[in-house]
């Protein structure tokens, strides 16, 4: 791995250390760091390209917000074209959190619910991705849970509907830079801090609704 790859990694383990519950201050400043960072290094533009790191909004962090909705409290919608998740908490309210989606031609909706919830993840890459990318081959039978190297993160939830694993997750990052972006191969990305709150909150069998 090289060592931009190492250091989002550890940057995402720092900032689990240090954010606090709720408003997440740090996350605006790792936004900073890489605005500066592909600033002094334009050749170097990771998941976002510099451009578009230009007009990206700054991301403060989970945040409350009035959200109309005839779903039960818990209930997790996510509407791809806000790049946004939010979780019903009832009286007109939720939790509104900034999340990647699916790049074009890997977009996806509809209804499911959490059928499987796994604390560092395993990581399989399908065969299609595979295929795609050949390099992921050594990772047929599985990348070990745990970061700083596996895409998943710290946590995944696994989205099931009547056909059984949609093979859609909501979990983890080790990109950061990519929420707020169509960036995945089709799962739901978040920021891991805010993944571990949303986990702790989210049961088996909570709905999922993609729109």
């Amino acid at each position: 791995m090289n060592r931009r790859f190492l250091l989002t990694g550890l940057l995402g383990l720092a900032s689990m250390a240090v954010a606090p519950t709720g408003v997440l201050a740090s996350t605006n400043n790792f936004f900073d760091y890489l605005k500066a960072r592909r600033k002094a290094q334009p050749g170097k533009t990771g998941m976002a390209t510099q451009k578009d790191l230009s007009k990206a909004p700054a991301y403060r962090g989970a945040v409350m917000v009035d959200f109309a909705s005839v779903e039960k409290p818990g209930t997790l919608i996510i509407k791809t074209g806000e790049r946004a998740l939010y979780r019903i908490l009832g009286g007109g309210k939720a939790m509104r959190y900034g999340v990647a989606v699916g790049k074009e031609g890997f977009q996806w909706a509809g209804v499911a619910q959490v059928g499987m919830k796994r604390e560092n993840p395993t990581w399989t890459p399908p065969a299609e991705m595979i295929e795609r990318s050949p390099q992921y081959a050594k990772w047929a039978d599985g990348m070990p849970g745990g970061l700083p190297f596996n895409p998943l993160g710290p946590r995944a939830m696994y989205l099931f509907n009547k056909g059984g694993d949609t093979g859609f997750r909501i979990h983890g990052t080790i990109h950061p830079e990519s929420i707020g972006y169509a960036a995945s191969s089709g799962c739901i990305r978040m920021l891991n801090q805010e993944v571990i709150q949303l986990y702790e909150l989210t049961r088996v069998g909570t709905k999922v609704i993609v729109i």
